[in-house]
């Protein structure tokens, strides 16, 4: 009976983690589908798993080598693969069964409800993320921090410099970033800084004050 209970408690909790937390917020039906069809595969399997002579760590390292490959079969953003590992869990909880009705049900529980929290709009609202090409190639760190500070009327953490083209005047950057109360600089005809080295792939963190 207690398998019973623990299936069912995994349809609850897969459902509210899905149509609940997931696509209320993010709105993608493939991803919602891929999270159901993880979640009752993994409960699936386990469970079948638990109640025969093959062991269990061999048939789950194999599962995992199969969500690996499906991982790397499309582009995830890292809260998508949050989203992800989340249906896993809970579907090993639910189709193992190695622990009691209530102690999965709580750790169950415990999942959604991080995932609810952490990935609300308002939690660090402020911060963020982005790829963007300048109409410049700058090369000196200070400046280009700087520059993205008055740019983006935000405070510059931490900027990786992609590629800098000194043929086409173009740097492309991923800089991540908080957002304050300043207004954002229009962009105007173009980056007057100096120009000292080449930098590829430079990783710039705000020094510690600015």
């Amino acid at each position: 009976m207690s398998q019973y209970a623990l299936l069912a408690l995994d349809l609850l909790a897969i459902g509210v983690l899905a149509f609940g937390v997931y696509l209320p917020r993010h709105g993608r039906r493939d991803l919602v589908v891929a999270y159901l069809g993880v979640n009752i595969g993994v409960v699936a399997v386990s469970a079948a798993l638990a109640n025969s002579t093959v062991g269990a760590g061999v048939g789950l390292g194999l599962f995992g080598v199969l969500s690996i490959i499906r991982l790397r079969s499309t582009e995830l953003s890292q809260h998508e693969v949050a989203y992800y590992f989340s249906a896993l869990a809970i579907g090993l909880l639910g189709g193992l069964g190695a622990t009691s009705v209530v102690l999965s049900s709580a750790l169950m529980a415990l999942v959604v409800g991080v995932m609810a929290v952490v990935d609300h709009p308002r939690m660090l609202r402020r911060y963020r993320q982005q790829t963007m090409v300048l109409d410049s190639a700058i090369t000196d760190e200070v400046a280009l921090v700087d520059h993205l500070d008055r740019l983006l009327g935000a405070r510059v953490h931490t900027v990786i410099t992609q590629r800098v083209d000194l043929v086409n005047d173009t740097t492309v950057v991923d800089v991540r970033y908080e957002l304050t109360d300043r207004a954002p600089n229009v962009p105007g005809a173009g980056w007057t800084g100096r120009d000292d080295r080449v930098a590829d792939n430079a990783i710039l963190t705000r020094p510690a004050g600015r």
